[in-house]
């Protein structure tokens, strides 16, 4: 898969929620969104569905980069993680924010996108 990164853990959903949330704290994110999908597809099409949470993470310092280089890129904004039950098993997975922005041709904000890969990535590998 090119648009992100994904793997199956050996934990809980919640250890494993727990972990995530602390490593994106640890490469200076924040969490602005939470989507419980789980919730919603009960709420609004009464599915059962199991557990899938989106969050929506930010590393301001990099966000403000991101904007100051080009105004629009709000609309790629924040990047997404997700942590998932599927077939009795716990996974994660984390966008590649240089392939959300691989059509732009600003030179600078393809440099912040990798950089905030590469804080994604050490995330996604220390699960």
């Amino acid at each position: 898969m090119d648009y992100g990164f994904v793997k199956k853990v050996d934990s809980s959903f919640d250890k494993t929620l727990a972990k995530v949330e602390e490593e994106l704290k640890q490469e200076g994110f924040k969490i602005l969104t939470r989507i419980d999908v789980q919730e919603k597809f009960k709420e609004k099409l009464n599915i059962d569905f199991p557990r899938y949470l989106i969050l929506g993470a930010c590393n301001p310092k990099m966000a403000h980069r991101a904007i100051s280089a080009e105004w629009d890129i709000g609309l790629l904004l924040p990047c997404n993680v997700i942590v998932y039950e599927k077939e009795n098993s716990v996974w994660i997975g984390i966008m590649k924010p240089t392939q959300a922005m691989a059509g732009i041709k600003n030179e600078e904000l393809k440099d912040v996108a990798h950089e905030v890969e590469m804080k994604l990535k050490r995330v996604f590998e220390n699960m």
